[in-house]
């Protein structure tokens, strides 16, 4: 009985995290797309959540930030748990690649079908949330801080946004990889809400997450009815625009697949799934 209740050992999450990127790689492209869909609405749902909680400056600083990773938890647990295809978590698929598993047209086929399908449920949510007004809550206080998170992402250099992006989707590719060490629901939220939580109080930046907050600080400053109620004049975060959605997630994306790719799976396969030759 105990061998069923005790966590995989880091080799056999090694050939499952595998075999799972052989099944992604292969899933067919109606498949994929909804699934990538739903994930990029399931981290704009963590994004939200995350805004909200973390909107009042009286918890203080360090407590505020570790609230609003532990609520951004819930978009990684709805896309492990319900089960999508996200972008980030995806990097893992390079194993796979690694083994010779699966060929890079393969790999490249899914990621791309992947990070479209991401943008579009991401962008999808920052306009259903935007339409929805809930960011008008405490007096519109939501939406200032939400303002402020989007105009911030915009306003960083392409050398923090890389690095940052990097360390993000370490954590992100570790909560994924820790998942395949459970052997319940349970064991997987769990394995989820640290790393996550860590990179989002460390401020790290996480491309899928970015698709969300940024569309939606862009919705916010176009509408000058809530700018004129926060006292902010039309040429406040200047930054904040398409242009700066798309200055911010080419570095955040690119930091994103070498920290996934080369600093989990890279370093997995190595330990693990590496060939080796026969002792003499």
């Amino acid at each position: 009985m105990k061998h069923l209740l005790d966590a995989y050992a880091p080799a056999e999450m090694a050939q499952r995290v595998l075999k799972v990127g052989v099944a992604k790689a292969r899933l067919p492209f109606p498949d994929t797309l909804i699934l990538a869909v739903l994930a990029g609405a399931f981290i704009g749902l963590g994004a939200a959540f995350s805004t909200l909680t973390t909107t009042s400056p009286e918890m203080g600083f360090g407590p505020a930030r570790v609230l609003g990773g532990l609520t951004f938890s819930l978009g990684l647990i709805l896309v492990v748990v319900a089960g999508a295809e996200l972008f980030t978590g995806n990097n893992l698929v390079a194993m796979a690649w690694a083994s010779r598993e699966i060929t890079t047209r393969q790999v490249l086929r899914n990621w791309a079908l992947v990070y479209v399908g991401n943008f579009l449920g991401s962008v999808g949510t920052a306009f259903l949330v935007f339409w929805s007004g809930t960011w008008a809550l405490q007096g519109n206080a939501v939406a200032f801080h939400a303002l402020g998170i989007a105009s911030a992402k915009c306003d960083l250099g392409w050398t923090e946004a890389f690095v940052r992006g990097i360390l993000c989707n370490a954590l992100v590719c570790l909560a994924v990889w820790l998942c395949n060490s459970a052997r319940s629901t349970t064991d997987k939220i769990l394995a989820i809400v640290w790393p996550i939580t860590g990179f989002v109080a460390l401020g790290f930046e996480h491309c899928i997450a970015n698709m969300y907050f940024i569309p939606l600080g862009i919705l916010l400053k176009a509408d000058e009815g809530l700018l004129e109620a926060l006292g902010v004049g039309s040429s406040a975060y200047p930054s904040l625009s398409t242009t700066g959605l798309i200055e911010n997630l080419v570095p955040v994306t690119l930091g994103n697949i070498v920290g996934g790719t080369l600093l989990v799976a890279g370093v997995y396969w190595f330990a693990y799934l590496r060939p080796r030759r026969d002792p003499a």
